[in-house]
């Protein structure tokens, strides 16, 4: 019969081989620990002093367990301002339409004399990802939202009303919105906060009260509820300001209306248009419609492309 010849393991060598496995565990351990690292203003003092760990590490133990720092609108930290109260210097509208009044900006339609969708465009920016805070409010009637990594020059899927000029494509918007509508009908009502893709054949991707993802080849699929769509809405105040706010990272988008999270969509197509960088608007629809806006701040990341 065969036999192999074995390596050596009598008693003066074995002892060694937990000591090396102890060691490298050791230098793993301390490899993973040195290797994290977050912003010192993310840490928790102990919950517990420290011990010594048996080869002499220092184990911290855990933290005190701490809630995050309070709601705040009118935190704009790494923000700037890009609606100086005064002017619209920095963006492009219809001055029928679009004006500043006592330090807002207002978009007007009237009763009886038909419009079609038209929007304000900042062109100080094109943004992929960001955080966008602002306050907002829709009184008389009529729609409106935010639109973002939008596009203009795009030509326009519907008909301007009749007897109205061919839109001007420069002051019209392609791409994702957060709607805002007054309640002018319960089903418009139930349009604020909802994410909706402005003339395109895409339409309502999320509505309100829902967390839905879009995946390479498929179409949006419901993944989480955020909440009722009725009970939503009596978080938006009716002919009052509300703070709305709008983050972008990547594919995932958030809606967020008076503290209040109301749609989020993950699209998860790395070359969808909903992924790129683009251009921040607002939007007024039908008539008679009144949309007023005022504490506009923007904040940037535009990480590199995932």
């Amino acid at each position: 019969m065969y036999s192999p010849v074995l390596p050596n393991t009598s008693s003066v060598h074995r002892p060694l081989l937990p000591a090396v496995l102890m060691g490298f565990a050791f230098l793993s351990f301390s490899a993973a620990l040195t290797a994290q690292s977050v912003p010192l203003a993310l840490e928790s003092p102990a919950a517990h002093p420290a011990q010594t760990g048996p080869h002499g590490e220092k184990l911290p133990g855990m933290p005190v367990f701490h809630d995050p720092a309070p709601y705040d609108i009118d935190e704009h930290t790494g923000y700037k301002q890009i609606f100086d109260g005064k002017t619209l210097a920095g963006w492009d509208a219809d001055p029928t339409i679009w004006r500043v009044e006592e330090g807002v900006m207002i978009g007007e339609t009237l009763a009886g004399k038909p419009r079609g969708n038209n929007y304000i465009v900042y062109r100080g920016d094109k943004t992929r990802d960001f955080d966008l805070k602002l306050q907002m409010k829709i009184e008389k009637g009529g729609g409106g939202g935010i639109q973002y990594r939008s596009m203009t020059g795009v030509a326009w899927t519907r008909p301007q009303p009749a007897g109205q000029p061919p839109y001007d494509l420069k002051f019209m918007m392609t791409g994702p919105q957060a709607d805002f509508w007054f309640p002018v009908t319960a089903q418009t009502a139930s349009y604020t906060g909802q994410w909706y893709s402005e003339n395109t054949m895409q339409g309502i991707l999320a509505y309100r009260g829902q967390v839905t993802q879009a995946l390479p080849g498929q179409t949006n699929r419901l993944v989480a509820t955020i909440g009722d769509k009725r009970a939503l809405g009596g978080y938006v105040n009716v002919n009052e300001w509300n703070d709305y706010e709008i983050i972008a990272r990547g594919g995932v988008m958030m809606h967020i209306m008076n503290g209040q999270l109301m749609a989020v969509f993950i699209d998860d197509n790395k070359d969808s248009a909903n992924n790129q960088p683009g251009l921040i608007g607002f939007e007024i629809e039908s008539q008679p419609c009144k949309v007023s806006v005022r504490d506009i701040w923007l904040r940037k990341f535009d990480y590199p492309a995932y």
